[in-house]
């Protein structure tokens, strides 16, 4: 069956307003990264997360062009899904400057008194909503194609005088896709199905004959495949009357249903309240259920790789050169130099930190700490801690070792990342099983003892170490190899 979009009602508007807020940190990770100006090397490599590219491009380049949600859910009598598509279109803006005749001729930079114009890559956020019965998707697959048009748009830029000194000039590539949702009941003592929803995009797009480099990345031919890609593509699910079940708490009775459930490219997540099931947040980013927006945060920074608290200092910190490029990259990085400078004494206060819980951190369960071992010179013991000023010798978390199995592990041991479900980030997982190398024994003020690493093969593990950006597991979470 062929469906058509529909306009989302306001009780479904309703029902995804606090989801949404975690929606638009989805759709806009990573678009525009400190210190927020075009030409920052880390912002020319634009489009991170949920890319799904035309399927020429991607039958070529090992690149997505479609995804899958599965999710189990239990509709109650009339049940009604509404569906929201999300996802970024690229809209390429050039930048011209006015002649003296009349003419504009594009330029590299367009100067003005607030702001320095450059070419850039803006993203137009679009929605496809459908509602439909569940019914309807029983009885069969339900297919929802969407288009999106080219447009050509056109804005004067004027002086500080109101005189014309350039435009900008933006171009939007035609977009096409397709939504199919199908529910299937499963058997059971109880009414579960399992709901499948898959984005495609459908773009008839292809690379010119002979452009690009084939044998490689292609990098000059996916530039012009990204306008007609669906960017950061994402759903939101809800039903009316019923529940969805959680994939990674579900009950007892659903765990090997749950487990058959088949995710591609996406990640389902209860969203909204905590203690609600009715809606669904399904990301290219893995989330936890009920994602939440920190409460201190003052507004979108676009960088989960920081915390907005040295965001706002490092960009209240950038010259005025620098602030008028990033306003003139983009209307989302002004609005974040805008707040930097506007942020009062007290609300950058409230991103020092905050206590969400707290857990007892010592007993039977914590790794005992290796002792008496010759060859380090930070031998610890539990009777004085190692930041106290009587202790002789300090940590060295280039040196101290700790036991784990009977094995000394130190700098330079080799490890096997088993991250435990019950405390770990949900991408740790993606580690299970894969070999690490310790590179730091570090100790916490509470007596916690935690294991910088960096996983072999990983080929930016050189410039990690150069960093100090590791990554983190305790002594439970690992299994001693061979030192290296």
């Amino acid at each position: 069956m062929t469906g058509s979009p529909t306009t989302t009602t306001a009780a479904a508007e309703s029902r995804f307003a606090v989801a949404r807020q975690v929606a638009d940190a989805v759709l806009l990770e990573g678009y525009v990264l400190y210190p927020y100006r075009a030409s920052a090397a880390k912002n020319r490599l634009r489009w991170q997360f949920g890319v799904l590219v035309p399927p020429a491009w991607g039958r070529a380049h090992d690149e997505h062009a479609f995804q899958q949600t599965e999710i189990l859910m239990e509709p109650r009598g009339g049940a009604t899904l509404t569906l929201e598509l999300r996802f970024l279109r690229a809209q390429r803006r050039t930048v011209q400057q006015a002649l003296e005749d009349g003419r504009f001729a594009e330029v590299a930079e367009l100067h003005l008194a607030d702001r320095v114009l450059v070419p850039w890559d803006e993203g137009v956020e679009e929605r496809v909503e459908l509602s439909v019965p569940v019914a309807e998707l029983a009885a069969g697959e339900v297919t929802v194609p969407f288009r999106r048009p080219a447009r050509d748009d056109t804005e004067t830029v004027l002086d500080a005088d109101g005189r014309t000194v350039g435009r900008m000039v933006r171009r939007t590539e035609e977009v096409e896709g397709r939504l199919r949702l199908l529910a299937t009941e499963l058997d059971g003592a109880y009414r579960v199905f399992r709901l499948r929803a898959v984005v495609e995009n459908t773009s008839p797009w292809a690379p010119a004959a002979g452009s690009g480099n084939q044998s490689g990345n292609g990098s000059a031919d996916r530039e012009a495949a990204l306008p007609h890609a669906l960017v950061a593509a994402h759903l939101l699910l809800g039903l009316d009357s019923g529940s969805f079940l959680s994939m990674t708490d579900p009950p007892e009775w659903a765990r090997e249903a749950v487990a058959a459930c088949v995710n591609r490219h996406t990640w389902p997540v209860l969203a909204g309240e905590p203690g609600r099931a009715d809606v669904v947040l399904s990301s290219p980013i893995i989330l936890e259920d009920h994602p939440a927006i920190a409460p201190e945060s003052a507004g979108a920074m676009y960088d989960s790789t920081e915390i907005d608290e040295i965001l706002a200092l490092r960009t209240a910190a950038l010259t005025d050169r620098e602030k008028r490029e990033a306003r003139g990259t983009d209307a989302r990085a002004a609005a974040v130099i805008d707040l930097a400078d506007s942020m009062p004494p007290e609300v950058l206060e409230r991103l020092h930190g905050a206590v969400r819980g707290l857990r007892e951190i010592t007993g039977p369960d914590q790794p005992p700490l290796l002792t008496e071992l010759p060859d380090v010179d930070a031998v610890f013991t539990p009777d004085t801690p190692w930041w106290d000023p009587a202790r002789a010798q300090t940590a060295d978390p280039a040196r101290d070792r700790i036991a784990i199995g009977g094995a000394s592990v130190g700098p330079g041991s080799r490890v096997l990342l088993r991250p435990g479900l019950r405390r770990t980030d949900a991408q740790d997982l993606f580690l299970q099983g894969r070999a690490a190398l310790v590179e730091a024994v570090l100790h916490d003020v509470d007596g916690g003892v935690h294991l910088a690493v960096t996983v072999e093969e990983d080929p930016g593990a050189d410039i990690r170490r150069e960093q100090g950006r590791f990554l983190y597991f305790q002594p439970d979470e690992v299994t001693p190899l061979e030192d290296a």
